[in-house]
């Protein structure tokens, strides 16, 4: 059973997308005539982006539970793990934990797309849970 609920990932699946599509900071952060005369400077990932911060705060801010079942949702879409093999993907995220579990998350290529497609492979409609989001 997911430990998690589907709100709380398409939560992190939205904010995952606003930070993928994050390009390298151009040299230092960008003044607001910058933005003025480039809209795509606020693009730049920087340090103290305000979207990962907010990441990092809501996925620190789950219980245990909830964090394991969201590296196991991430897991399952990846491929790692079936979709049948769920609690095995929960403690493996358990016993294998070393790092905060945002820092892990933040640190996987195409998160988003992982959660979604575990949602998917668990059953959830994905434009659903987001529509309730949003």
């Amino acid at each position: 059973m997911l430990e998690i609920s589907p709100q709380k990932v398409a939560h992190v699946i939205i904010r995952a997308r606003e930070f993928d599509v994050k390009v390298a900071a151009w040299g230092g952060e960008p003044t607001a005539s910058e933005v003025e005369d480039n809209p795509e400077a606020v693009l730049e990932d920087l340090r103290d982006d305000p979207i990962v911060m907010e990441l990092i705060s809501f996925i620190d801010g789950m219980n245990v539970d909830e964090q394991e079942s969201l590296v196991a949702l991430m897991w399952i879409g990846r491929g790692t793990y079936e979709a049948t093999e769920l609690e095995e993907a929960k403690d493996t995220a358990r016993s294998e934990r070393v790092n905060a579990t945002s820092a892990y998350l933040l640190g996987v290529p195409l998160l988003a797309d992982y959660l979604e497609e575990g949602l998917e492979k668990l059953g959830f409609s994905v434009d659903d849970v987001e529509s309730d989001v949003l």
